[in-house]
């Protein structure tokens, strides 16, 4: 496939996060039940809950994983690793044992069952080593990054898949997960989330897949369509040429999804796949929906969708768009409960929720992300700020970190580049999501400032709605000194070593968009 990313972002930032496992409650301080635990088809077929009541332990290495899985009484033990940091080929190797069947290339979740992997503390990365799940049952993976998996070049894993299963799966939840990569093909990277050979009843929530060429696939081939019963919802797809996601033969699920820059496909239903497509929203794409790339056609059944300045090709042989005129050609009955958010509110809230270190936030399915300790229809607790006045408090943003948002001080001014037209400068620390700033170009500078110094270790960038993904590649900067305080891409929490300064400064780098900044939150902790 040719590749036509327009834009390229480096790996994502980790963050701190507030994290969780389902029914158990771990060792870490900050961990939490989340709010409604598992979704979607990984309830059905005896239900998801990893490895909930069993021993909880800590992996900084890929080695140290694989450790932990070996280490186990039998390949059926319950264990919960909470992993941190940067995981590797550097420091992953092939652990063996009675109860693993591990490889050194990638994270291997080999003939096992009962497992939850999970991110902690500043973030957990696997740099170009991806997660491998094979013969197994019951497993989750949450709030954890992986990037840059290839399957040519140098180094390669799990032939080029960020998370991929097959051969007889059953029961897996991936969970508030980033999932990139920095091209296509050519470039030597496969799928972000690739499920073949028998994969069965499993949920992709709250995740973000971005810069790649394909999204993922369910089901190898034509013939390899014994593949189903898939959940998707809630997740932000961005730069992708297609296979949002590619379904082979089986059922899925896909809703409260956020779909931005699909180049040249997006849905891909084929081979006699059905798919229920509810309330997802598209914007700036291609034939985001329908049968391509094969005469083997499949079906879908569509409600509520928002379709946002989308193309459509001309029918042919190979490809059946779903549009102009999207209607429905099949029915699909859901086994499990769920509410749906309305579709007009999908970019918002999945920018608030989706991806790692996002504090596990989820929707309440009234369009308002609510931390995981709080009810399914409980608001999120108010944003503490400099500010007791209410109207300072914008309602419909994620949950920020605890303490004062030191962008309200009285002291507090801002300053930057050239601003567009009709922006300001002020708008990033005004406590309103309706108002923004944006450069006059692709790129720009905006800075928050004091008239005596303050200590930061953490920035909350928020983008004005109908905006989200814009954001490119950046650079935080301490504004008096010019010293480099963290780099990254896309908006949201930004945690860095504690820094006394009269300035911090966003130096965006790239964009796909206009970028609009609505707010620039400043924290000491």
């Amino acid at each position: 496939m040719k590749r036509r990313l327009g834009w390229r972002l480096p790996a994502a930032l980790a963050s701190t996060a507030v994290v969780a496992a389902v029914g158990v409650a771990l060792q870490a301080p900050q961990a939490v039940a989340a709010t409604g635990g598992v979704t979607g088809y990984a309830t059905q077929n005896g239900g998801t809950t990893g490895g909930a009541g069993g021993a909880t332990v800590s992996a900084s290495t890929g080695t140290a994983i694989h450790a932990a899985l070996c280490n186990r009484a039998s390949s059926s033990t319950p264990i919960i690793i909470q992993v941190s940091g940067t995981i590797n080929h550097g420091n992953t190797t092939k652990v063996s044992g009675n109860s693993c069947n591990t490889a050194a290339d990638k994270i291997e979740l080999k003939e096992i069952s009962n497992v939850t992997i999970i991110g902690v503390g500043g973030g957990a990365i696997f740099d170009q080593l991806g997660i491998h799940i094979r013969d197994s049952s019951n497993i989750i993976i949450q709030n954890v990054t992986v990037r840059n998996v290839k399957k040519s070049g140098s180094p390669l894993s799990n032939g080029g898949d960020a998370i991929g299963m097959e051969s007889s799966v059953r029961r897996v939840w991936v969970d508030h997960v980033t999932l990139e990569a920095s091209g296509g093909e050519s470039e030597g990277y496969d799928g972000l989330f690739d499920m073949k050979d028998d994969v069965q009843y499993v949920t992709l929530s709250y995740a973000i897949l971005r810069n790649s060429g394909r999204g993922g696939l369910i089901g190898s081939s034509e013939s390899d369509t014994g593949n189903g019963f898939i959940t998707f919802h809630h997740n932000l797809y961005s730069n992708i040429d297609s296979r949002t996601p590619l379904l082979r033969g089986g059922i899925a699920h896909i809703y409260n999804n956020h779909y931005v820059n699909l180049h040249e496909s997006g849905i891909n239903s084929r081979a006699g796949a059905k798919a229920k497509v509810d309330n997802n929203y598209f914007k700036d794409s291609k034939d985001v929906l329908g049968t391509f790339y094969t005469s083997e056609l499949g079906s879908w059944q569509v409600s509520g969708n928002i379709f946002d300045n989308v193309t459509w090709s001309s029918p042919g042989t190979d490809n059946r768009p779903a549009g102009p005129n999207v209607v429905s050609n099949t029915t699909v009955s859901i086994p499990y409960a769920y509410t749906l958010d309305a579709a007009s509110c999908v970019p918002s809230v999945v920018a608030a929720t989706a991806g790692a270190n996002k504090g596990l936030q989820v929707s309440n399915g009234s369009c308002t992300p609510v931390s995981p300790s709080a009810g399914p229809t409980s608001s999120p607790t108010p944003r503490p700020s400099a500010s007791t006045s209410p109207s300072a408090q914008p309602s419909n943003s994620p949950q920020p970190p605890s303490g004062t948002n030191l962008s309200l001080a009285s002291d507090a001014g801002a300053d930057g580049s050239s601003k567009a037209s009709g922006t300001s400068y002020g708008n990033v620390k005004d406590g309103s999501l309706t108002t923004f700033w944006s450069p006059s170009g692709a790129t720009g500078d905006i800075s928050v400032k004091w008239s005596s110094a303050k200590s930061v270790s953490r920035v909350v960038i928020r983008e004005a709605s109908g905006s989200t993904g814009a954001i490119g590649s950046w650079q935080l900067l301490n504004g008096a000194s010019g010293a480099v305080l963290k780099s990254g891409s896309g908006a949201g929490t930004i945690t860095f070593t504690a820094t006394s300064t009269t300035k911090v400064t966003l130096r965006i780098t790239s964009s796909s968009a206009t970028p609009k900044v609505a707010e620039f939150e400043t924290y000491a902790s």
